[in-house]
């Protein structure tokens, strides 16, 4: 009986000491933040984690790393900061909050967040063999990051599908949206666009008036080529047209009047212009998606404008110079009967 208590003490004494010196894997665990934080870009973010049970930690290894152990983004061991080995884009952008350290708890503070601190973080404990570590994310959000959501819509709220959509990034890694709507006459009322921020959905939105300047060009380009018809049958042709059937009366509907003459000048002139505008318009145009596609637009239009203007000016003095001909060949003529004057004229145009 003696014996059995002694052996039972050792066996006590024994396992008391294995306790002591190996340790338990529920002498403590991390406890993170759970959930993604929002860190705003350019400002600043607090990380932290607990142990559980509440215990001291100013005696253990803390560690913050990001993908790989050996790379911390700050590390605290034997009562210190090791700054040395701190991950070069993290240093002098990181402080560790250790006011609470007695019962476990530790913050890590980030300043000046970038797009590249998004992502997942390590809280890594160790005392002695025995560590354990938690995970939290990151989400950085502001300006242009993460990539919003973009759209176009019409006043009443309707999407309108875009032509194109693109996207780049610049040095910082902040996101450049480029998305490109083509209107045609027949829309009417303002549009938007509108971004989103998909973490935390905030919107911005700014608004394009149509209605002044969207179709304006178009519509004074073609003020401006009505304009220039309605001045060449005005100012040339039809004065003279008119002038020459008063004093030829007899002969203003012959196949050679002045006013046949001149109604075939101005319809084959207006003719022309047409068909050559036409051309011009529908030749082969830079994609809609094309930075210079509303360049390019307008200056097929620029063009148009300019065809006419010349086209005008030719027929002007193509009218010009045979009415003038055909009064100093009136002038110059002898007085002859209407038979006569009809050869003559009949000459005169072959």
């Amino acid at each position: 009986m003696k014996t059995t208590r002694v052996l039972f003490c050792r066996l006590f004494v024994v396992l008391y000491l294995l306790q002591m010196v190996t340790p338990s894997s529920e002498q403590f665990m991390v406890k993170g933040i759970k959930g993604p934080i929002l860190a705003p870009f350019g400002g600043e973010v607090e990380l932290s984690c607990q142990l559980s049970p509440p215990q001291s930690a100013q005696h253990m290894e803390i560690r913050w790393f990001r993908n790989r152990y050996t790379q911390p983004i700050y590390l605290y061991k034997e009562g210190k900061d090791l700054y040395g080995e701190t991950t070069s884009g993290y240093v002098e952008r990181t402080e560790l909050l250790k006011d609470a350290i007695g019962e476990g708890k530790v913050t890590l503070r980030i300043f000046n967040v970038s797009v590249d601190d998004d992502g997942q973080y390590h809280c890594f404990f160790r005392d002695g063999d025995f560590s354990e570590e938690d995970i939290t994310e990151v989400k950085v959000t502001g300006g242009w990051f993460p990539q919003p959501q973009m759209e176009w819509r019409d006043s009443r709220g309707d999407i309108l599908l875009p032509t194109s959509k693109s996207h780049s990034q610049d040095r910082d890694k902040l996101f450049n949206m480029k998305m490109t709507l083509l209107l045609r006459d027949a829309h009417s009322g303002n549009v938007a666009c509108y971004l989103r921020n998909p973490l935390t959905g905030q919107e911005e939105r700014t608004s394009i008036v149509l209605a002044d300047e969207l179709f304006s060009q178009k519509k004074i380009w073609i003020i401006i080529i009505i304009t220039l018809v309605t001045v060449l049958i005005s100012s040339i042709a039809f004065p003279s047209v008119v002038f020459y059937c008063q004093q030829e009366q007899d002969r203003c509907c012959s196949w050679n009047s002045p006013l046949l003459v001149g109604s075939v000048i101005i319809i084959s002139s207006v003719v022309v212009d047409v068909i050559l505008s036409v051309c011009l318009y529908q030749r082969q145009r830079v994609p809609d998606s094309d930075p210079l596609f509303a360049l390019d637009a307008i200056w097929a239009e620029d063009m148009i404008v300019a065809l006419w203007v010349l086209m005008v000016f030719i027929t002007m003095l193509i009218s010009l110079i045979y009415f003038k001909m055909r009064d100093s060949h009136r002038d110059a003529r002898p007085n002859l009967g209407p038979e006569a004057m009809e050869l003559a004229d009949h000459r005169l145009n072959s």
